[in-house]
């Protein structure tokens, strides 16, 4: 997607500019895969102009394998956002009605050969959101992933401005079966899949601890997920977040844990929730001990909310630094 932001703080009736950035649920996970220096591979379908080379410019850009971005359509899809401060929240405005991707026909992709020798599979709930013809490309997507014996991974992302409660749950539900890893948050846990986190109210920066180790219980007890990993935003202010999240897998995790907790001065959320996949990713991939991947996915994306745009820029050593100092923030000299 294109996005258009404010400059700094400005509000969308007084800006006379927007920065521009590229990026997307998946998008944004490609990158940061391989920024840690994993191969990555970004399905999708753009128009043939000058913006949506600009897109396939700005993957490649990053080391993102690009052959399988399929070229067509007539626009890309746009949000535009203003970025809160303080009580003022940040607001986003969707403009990507007929967009390239959501008129992606799934014999467009060779799925077989997009999968040979891929290892991970990740995608949303946005996609899903796109309609019918979207739908289709995913399910086909996680048949051909499955038989390739990749593990697959979902962020549920749930939208309301893109569809209802009643349509996700439809759609989301029947495409559970292919998947392994399943990430979300209490929001997208109710409204995609119908289960709710126990008490908590995010707004008022309440979380009920065990409600949420009772979501991932319920979660993994139903779709017989292999890991289910749910992030924890306490909103202090538009400013201010308290960010963790917990694990419960069938290795380490055999009951949910929770992380580190940071307290987090934001630059910029719009990607964190796609920071902490590409963490939760990279941590499943390398690291023995599934607690030490929940540890490095939160610590990514505490960074990643420090810096401006969609795309989590920070290197695994920065990662694991942070994760050694418990979040001091000291300049490096």
């Amino acid at each position: 997607m294109l996005r258009l932001s404010t400059p700094g703080f400005s509000r969308f009736v007084q800006t006379n500019q927007f920065d521009i950035v590229y990026g997307g649920g998946e998008a944004n996970v490609a990158v940061a895969l391989s920024n840690y220096g994993m191969q990555s591979r970004f399905i999708t379908k753009v128009p043939t102009h000058e913006i949506g080379q600009a897109a396939v410019n700005q993957m490649r850009r990053f080391g993102v394998d690009t052959s399988y971005m399929i070229r067509g359509g007539d626009r890309l899809g746009i949000y535009f956002l203003e970025t809160g401060a303080s009580q003022r929240p940040s607001k986003v405005i969707y403009d990507r009605s007929n967009s390239a991707i959501s008129q992606l026909i799934s014999s467009e992709v060779d799925w077989n050969a997009a999968f040979n020798k891929v290892d991970w599979f990740h995608w949303t709930g946005i996609t899903s959101a796109l309609g019918k013809s979207a739908q289709q490309a995913l399910k086909d997507a996680c048949i051909a992933a499955k038989s390739a014996g990749a593990t697959i991974s979902c962020d549920l992302n749930f939208r309301s401005k893109l569809w209802t409660t009643e349509e996700a749950q439809k759609v989301m539900n029947p495409l559970m079966e292919y998947v392994d890893v399943c990430i979300a948050n209490e929001e997208d846990a109710d409204k995609s899949l119908g289960f709710k986190a126990g008490s908590t109210n995010v707004e008022t920066a309440h979380l009920d601890e065990e409600g949420y180790y009772h979501l991932a219980r319920e979660l993994k007890r139903n779709y017989n997920f292999q890991t289910v990993a749910i992030t924890l935003r306490e909103s202090f202010s538009a400013s201010r977040n308290g960010w963790s999240a917990l694990l419960h897998d069938d290795k380490n995790c055999k009951e949910p844990v929770r992380s580190t907790v940071y307290d987090v001065q934001l630059v910029d959320r719009v990607g964190g929730g796609d920071s902490f996949a590409s963490g939760l990713i990279f941590g499943l991939l390398s690291k023995e001990d599934t607690k030490e991947a929940l540890e490095f996915a939160v610590a990514a994306s505490c960074l990643k909310q420090t810096i401006p745009g969609d795309l989590n820029l920070v290197t695994i050593e920065e990662v694991e630094k942070l994760i050694a100092s418990g979040g001091s923030g000291r300049v490096e000299r």
